[in-house]
């Protein structure tokens, strides 16, 4: 549909149904708004008389199985309503033109899709990467012209970057395949681009929750093959609200902090002659803890007490949101968040104790919310930012007093979206 239909038939709620499958009733008017720059940059930059579609990929928050999945253990995600979105059509040249706000033009030629180091890192790079693995995995690939905007709050471990290559994967399926690639395959195919064209390790949980949206469960002890389970569950009808909290904590000289809790875990388990500690029965690690002490020292126990623990607790929050009982699921919640705490040590680095902004976060949390809300460390830790329930009645109380900490727009308030990549007109 060209530029002024799509404007007119925006303008006159004629897209409303489908826009409030991804965004709330109160935010669409704004959406309405935002869509319509990225339509009017679509025409300045290519434009007006092109085939164009609209197309929407969320970020996505981590809400159980924290440091869990690089030992195959389970992870609970969740897509939320901050997404990224773009303004697609075809080219018939094997070009890919891609604009997103505040970026410069990435242009990728689809009959070039080696890997190249040069591009580690950079957004084109992920562009060849999902076009390859598209062509990969046996779909059909070809050009085209497109221009964005993101919500997805960089840095904060929301996965802009899964957004964004989700987001490109679901231009591919439309334009090209007739929507036909599963959300599962799009997500593989995005670890694919991330790890083999972008140069980052990265596992599958993130593509995984922006792909397929809702509450999902992955269960990654066949981490070639992951289980994928998508819990049907309405978290609109909760009466809460998402918070993430950025504490603005420094991440520099962290990588090393990072890679012990993965690098302890998997210690244990080479007591056992195993290279993950999935891999190891829980029953047999608790009969030799003495002898995990003497191998690789205490917090490697008690690391990986947190990895079967947490494993554990994956499988009840599934339970909790199959039998809608919002109450058990926060208990389990604070469970995680203590467990972060007290066994996987990942709220602050012992490198620098006078620093600790997590550990200050979940303070205040525990104040505002005991009795009526959750909250626990969010991602990786040690900096960065944490994750709290909070009942929509005490919401503003509870943002002003984390931002009158951490300052302005240091809390972002998120619900979770159903919904994952989507063509949305």
């Amino acid at each position: 549909m060209e530029i002024s239909m799509l404007k007119k038939n925006l303008n006159e709620g004629k897209f409303d149904e489908k826009m409030l499958e991804v965004y709330s009733p109160s935010a669409l008017e704004f959406q309405k708004e935002r869509h319509l720059k990225v339509l009017d940059t679509y025409a300045e930059l290519y434009g007006e008389n092109d085939d164009v579609s609209v197309f929407s990929a969320p970020g996505r928050t981590e809400v159980g199985g924290n440091h869990t999945d690089h030992n195959h253990g389970k992870v609970l995600a969740a897509s939320i309503n901050l997404d990224t979105i773009a303004a697609a059509a075809k080219r018939d040249d094997g070009m890919i033109y891609e604009k997103s706000s505040g970026h410069g033009m990435n242009k990728v030629d689809t009959n070039d899709l080696e890997p190249n180091e040069a591009e580690f890192g950079k957004s084109c790079a992920l562009i060849r990467g999902m076009c390859a693995g598209f062509k990969k995995y046996g779909y059909n690939i070809g050009g085209f012209n497109s221009t964005g905007v993101t919500q997805v709050l960089s840095g904060s471990g929301l996965s802009s970057s899964a957004a964004y290559e989700v987001l490109i994967g679901t231009i591919l399926n439309y334009l090209y395949n007739d929507g036909k690639v599963s959300s599962v395959d799009i997500a593989k195919i995005a670890q694919f681009a991330e790890n083999v064209y972008f140069g980052k390790p990265s596992g599958l949980m993130d593509q995984m929750a922006c792909s397929v949206g809702g509450f999902i469960s992955i269960d990654f002890k066949d981490n070639s093959n992951p289980v994928i389970t998508k819990a049907d569950f309405d978290f609109g009808k909760t009466g809460y609200s998402l918070c993430i909290i950025d504490t603005k904590g420094s991440h520099a000289d962290l990588t090393d902090e990072y890679a012990a809790v993965r690098g302890e875990m998997e210690a244990a388990a080479s007591v056992f002659g195993k290279s993950v500690l999935r891999e190891v029965d829980e029953a047999e690690f608790y009969k030799n803890i003495a002898l995990v002490r003497e191998k690789c020292g205490d917090r490697a126990v008690l690391r990986a007490t947190h990895f079967y623990n947490e494993n554990h607790r994956v499988e009840r929050l599934k339970k909790a949101l199959a039998e809608n009982d919002f109450e058990q699921f926060k208990s389990i919640i604070i469970e995680s968040g203590h467990s972060s705490f007290m066994f996987n040590q990942n709220v602050f680095s012992t490198k620098a104790t006078a620093s600790q902004p997590v550990s200050v976060a979940l303070c205040i949390c525990e104040r505002v919310l005991a009795g009526k809300g959750a909250w626990r460390v969010h991602g990786g830790g040690f900096a960065g930012t944490i994750q709290a329930f909070v009942p929509d009645c005490v919401l503003d109380e509870f943002k002003a007093e984390i931002e009158a900490v951490y300052g302005d727009d240091s809390c972002h308030i998120l619900k979770i979206r159903n919904v994952g990549g989507t063509k949305l007109y």
